[in-house]
Order: structure tokens, then C-alpha cells, then sequence
């Protein structure tokens, strides 16, 4: 396998690139692609980034919406059937000797063909990347206002501006030029995602504690209809919350690979690591937050915890940090995306100009609709129901069974089949959940408040 740049597919257009020196140029420019030296550890860090986000908030309100035992069994079949999906990911990263399918757009062209590939793949990982970006918008405004409304309640500004100020620093951690260079963003937003887990559990059962008896344990709503359409969100909710498929296979792309110690060995290492921190954080925020709040709990616990005020102002902004970084995990696919097509199909010349320009109409956009759009909830059910289970669920399983025909009702081919189920039920119920929540919000809310 060769280790150099010359073995990438490279191509965004939906055509699978041929290894020409121009392609290799190319590649050596785009994010993805540009450089090769990550470590195990910076696939673990990744993955936690990635995936411990705004997801963790939402998940006490899933057991509020679906009730103790379904609940916590539904986050540990999703923890264990996505486990396995991004195991297959890893796997096909190089399905084929002496090439590296750096992108999961490519990896879909090569299986089900260009076409068929591209528009499979690549629209469900747009969507995924980017309504996570949009959410990451409106969740780091969210957490800077709540964090700075505890200290100083007197300065009582619109969300919308801490959505703008949060919009202004994407713009410039945007410039960052490839993958590898989020490596310290990346650990550090990690690390505050630990951080205010460990808050957030540790208030809840400090709260919990010393008002007992207070929290009921029903359905977060009050109606047949309203616990229906609760249970819908609550699946979005949990796609959303293991959502790091759609970056899994460029994280890859930046660790370098030989025939003695292919990618998938440090790859597979830090995701080892990286679910057993995502376990951790997971069950400790669900059950401590149900546990104190019963079904009165926020879609994001946070929300609900008010003392020590001090304590939970820290725990939204390290909200506030771990989002920037997050954000740029899932933009820097976007980016490579936009680049590649820029060049390829308009002709611009690769460079910082384009750079700059691209990514800033990207940044602005997506803060527009955050703006526009600042509902936490309703987008975790929405976006999550969307394609963020098509893209973890749904797309490794079916290129798995593909490439690898298992036998029938060997352990490969009946996990495959559970999870094609669990990831149909979850596309078509979720969006639903989630729109009736947005259109619920939207009732009481008043635009650029």
C-alpha cells in the first residue's frame, strides 16, 4: 500500500479520480488529504470530539420521552450497533489493496458506482455535517448565554448576538488549513466535553439529592399525541448523539498507512478509546439528569441546572469551547468538498484567497440559519432522524453486505440486517418527532430574539 499521495481517490465531483499528477497536486492541498501524520490518539480525540457534543445534553430528555428501561436499553444498543458500523468503516477505509478511500463519498462510488455512489452517500453526509454545524451554532450561542446570564445578570443580550460573536470565531478557526491542524482544538474540546459531563452528572446528583422526592418519573409530555410524537424525537436524539460516522473515514485519511501497520490499526485503537470515554459520559449524564429532574428535564440538561451558579456557568462555556472545536470537525469535510469542486468544476486557483472566501460564505451561512432556527431540541430530532442514521446505521451495513456477501445468518449478516432495521425506523420516524417540535417552538418565538 502506498503511503504517499498518489494512491488517493480524490475527486468531489461524483467521478472517481485516476492518479494523475494534477489529482496528487490537488490532494496535497485539500484538507482531507494534505497531510498524513495523525496518531491513534488523535483518532481518539477526534471521535470524542465528534461525537460527545450537544448530543450528551439531550439524553436525559430521551429517557423523560421514552421512560427508565427503554431508555437506557436504547442508548446501549445504539452505543454497541454504532460501535460496530464504524468497526466496518475502518475495515473498507482500504477495501482495496493499494488505495484509501480518504472520503466516504468515494468509498460509496466504488461499491455502488459513481453515480449511484454519490447520490447515496454524499447528500446523507452533507447533511449530516452540516445541520451539525448549524446545531453547534445555535448551542454555543445557547451555552455562552446562559453561562455569561448566571455571572452577570444584568447583561441580559439576545442569543442571536452570542450566536454572531460564536458565528465571528468560526470564521477564524476556519483558516485552519488541513485536518491535522485541529489536532490541539480537537483534544481541548474533547477534554471540556469530559469536563462539563462531569459537571453536569456531579450537579444533578448534588440536586438530586437535596430535594428528593421531588422529580416524577412519567413521560416528559402529558398526551397521547404529544408522547408519540416525543417517542419520534427521542430516536433522532439518539442518531444524533453517535453521529461521528460522517467524519469517521477522513479522520482515517490522516493517519499514515503501510502494508506492516495499515490505518486501521491506530484507527481502530482510538475508537476503542474514544466509546469507552463516550460510554462513560453517555449513561453518567442520563441517568444522573433523569434522576434529578424526572420528566420536567430540559432538552439540554444544562439548562435545568441552576446552582452553584458559578459551577454551572463554567459547565456552559466549557459547552461553548468543545462546539468550536466540534464544528470544525464536521466543516473541514464541507470544506474539502467545496475546495475540490471549486477547482475542478470552476476552475479557481487552489490558494488562500479561495480558502478564505469559501469557507467565510460557509461560516456566515451557517449562522444565519442558526439564527433563524435556534430550536435545540427539534433540530436533534429533525437533522438526527434525517440522515445521521442513514450515515451510521444504514450505508456501512449495506456496503458491508456488498463487498463481503456474509453468509446468511452469520453473525456479519444478521448484525448487518438489525441495523439496516434500527437505522429505517429511525429515518422515518425521527424527522417527524423533530419537525412537530420546531413547528411547536416556532408558535413562541419571535425572529432575531
Amino acid at each position: 500500500m502506498h503511503q504517499g499521495r498518489n494512491d488517493q481517490q480524490t475527486l468531489m465531483d461524483g467521478n472517481v479520480a485516476r492518479c494523475t499528477p494534477a489529482a496528487a497536486d490537488l490532494n496535497s492541498w485539500l484538507p482531507i488529504s494534505a497531510s498524513r501524520e495523525g496518531k491513534w490518539w488523535y483518532s481518539a480525540f477526534h471521535n470524542v470530539t465528534a461525537m460527545v457534543g450537544a448530543g450528551v445534553l439531550g439524553l436525559p430528555l430521551v429517557l423523560a420521552q421514552l421512560g427508565w428501561y427503554p431508555g437506557i436499553i436504547a442508548i446501549l444498543v445504539s452505543w454497541m450497533v454504532t460501535l460496530y458500523t464504524l468497526w466496518q468503516l475502518i475495515h473498507l477505509h482500504e477495501l482495496v489493496p493499494g488505495k484509501r478511500f480518504d472520503r466516504y463519498s468515494e468509498l460509496g462510488q466504488h461499491v455502488l458506482g459513481d453515480k449511484l455512489g454519490s447520490w447515496v452517500v454524499m447528500p446523507q453526509q452533507l447533511i449530516v455535517q452540516i445541520g451539525s454545524n448549524i446545531l453547534y451554532t445555535v448551542t454555543g450561542g445557547k451555552s455562552l448565554k446562559k453561562c455569561v446570564g448566571l455571572l452577570l445578570p444584568m447583561a441580559d443580550f439576545k442569543k442571536t448576538y452570542y450566536i454572531l460573536f460564536f458565528t465571528v470565531l468560526q470564521l477564524i478557526l476556519s483558516q485552519l488549513p488541513n485536518f491535522n491542524s485541529l489536532k490541539v482544538i480537537s483534544l481541548t474540546a474533547a477534554l471540556m466535553s469530559i469536563g462539563y459531563s462531569v459537571i453536569a452528572t456531579a450537579a444533578s446528583i448534588v440536586r438530586g439529592t437535596l430535594h428528593p422526592g421531588v422529580a416524577r418519573y412519567g413521560f416528559h409530555s402529558h398526551t397521547k399525541a404529544g408522547i408519540i410524537f416525543d417517542v419520534f424525537a427521542s430516536l433522532g436524539t439518539l442518531a444524533f448523539a453517535f453521529a461521528g460516522h460522517s467524519v469517521a473515514l477522513e479522520i482515517q485519511a490522516t493517519i499514515p498507512s503501510t502494508p506492516e501497520n495499515p490505518s486501521k490499526k491506530p484507527m481502530w485503537k482510538g475508537v476503542v478509546a474514544a466509546y469507552i470515554i463516550v460510554a462513560m459520559c453517555y449513561f453518567s449524564v442520563a441517568i444522573s439528569g433523569f434522576w434529578a429532574f424526572g420528566d420536567s428535564v430540559e432538552d439540554d440538561v444544562l439548562m435545568s441546572l441552576e446552582h452553584p451558579n458559578w459551577l454551572i456557568s463554567v459547565a456552559n462555556f466549557m459547552v461553548f469551547i468543545h462546539v468550536l472545536g466540534s464544528y470544525q470537525v464536521f466543516a473541514m469535510p464541507v470544506f474539502d468538498k467545496m475546495e475540490s469542486v471549486l477547482v475542478q468544476k470552476f476552475n479557481f486557483t487552489p490558494g488562500r484567497q479561495l480558502r478564505l472566501v469559501a469557507r467565510s460564505v460557509y461560516v456566515a451561512m451557517t449562522g444565519a440559519v442558526g439564527i433563524a432556527v435556534p430550536f435545540f431540541g427539534g433540530l436533534l430530532g429533525f437533522f438526527g432522524g434525517l440522515s445521521f442514521a442513514t450515515t451510521s446505521y444504514l450505508i456501512p451495513c449495506i456496503i458491508w453486505l456488498v463487498t463481503h456477501k456474509p453468509k446468511k445468518w452469520s453473525f456479519h449478516w444478521i448484525a448487518c440486517w438489525i441495523s439496516i432495521f434500527i437505522g429505517i425506523v429511525i429515518t422515518s420516524l425521527a424527522p417527524i418527532g423533530g419537525a412537530r417540535n420546531i413547528v411547536t417552538q416556532w408558535t413562541n418565538y419571535t425572529m432575531f430574539s
